[in-house]
């Protein structure tokens, strides 16, 4: 996990990036979202780079047609997901296909907008619950579903309603897990990854010195 660094404390390294993705951050209105993705970028290569044992400018990302981040090189077991919203990045590595996603908590309006296209039983929770808990809950089953979606390769094109990611563990989809990952109190997050629950799950905050 990883949290932008304000502009005073000074530039980015943008030449471990692509140039995709150099085109990407020049191509962004707001400096602050230039920003928030050019830091999780950075510290994605620099992560991956101390798996792969090369440099971070070295590794080369493409992505498949639903839109999934891989490095094209057949029988890698390295699996990577990478999410950034309101200033927070959220990286999740493992030896099978796994997906990540962050966001920062909406509001009352959000909530009753998007929970219409979620899967009637996450519907039913939410309407169940207390008025105050609803933006948490939502973002809990939000955050999971965008993992899930990511992990699959698919994305938002998939429907939210086809599966479910609400609170019964049972219900969740067959072969793979979803977990609720710790992280500021304005964001909600979550990983899954295919398979059982990992042997050894750790979370780590990245230095920010891996960006400059």
């Amino acid at each position: 996990m990883l949290k932008a660094p304000p502009p005073e404390a000074g530039p980015l390294d943008l030449s471990v990036l692509d140039p995709a993705e150099r085109d990407r951050v020049a191509a962004f209105v707001r400096p602050t979202d230039a920003r928030a993705y050019a830091a999780a970028h950075i510290a994605l290569r620099r992560l991956l780079a101390g798996w792969l044992r090369i440099g971070p400018e070295e590794i080369p990302i493409w992505r498949e047609p639903l839109g999934r981040p891989v490095i094209p090189c057949p029988g890698l077991k390295l699996h990577f997901s990478v999410s950034h919203s309101g200033g927070l990045a959220l990286f999740a590595v493992a030896a099978t296909p796994v997906g990540a996603d962050v966001q920062r908590r909406t509001g009352d309006r959000t909530v009753d907008a998007v929970a219409r296209t979620l899967h009637p039983a996450e519907r039913a929770e939410l309407e169940a619950a207390p008025e105050e808990a609803r933006p948490e809950l939502f973002g809990r089953m939000w955050t999971r579903k965008e993992a899930y979606l990511k992990g699959i390769g698919t994305g938002l094109r998939r429907s939210p309603a086809a599966d479910y990611l609400g609170s019964d563990h049972r219900l969740r989809p067959h072969g793979w897990t979803v977990f609720d990952v710790s992280c500021p109190p304005a964001h909600t997050a979550a990983v899954a990854v295919q398979g059982p629950a990992p042997r050894q799950l750790r979370v780590h905050w990245l230095p920010p010195d891996w960006l400059a």
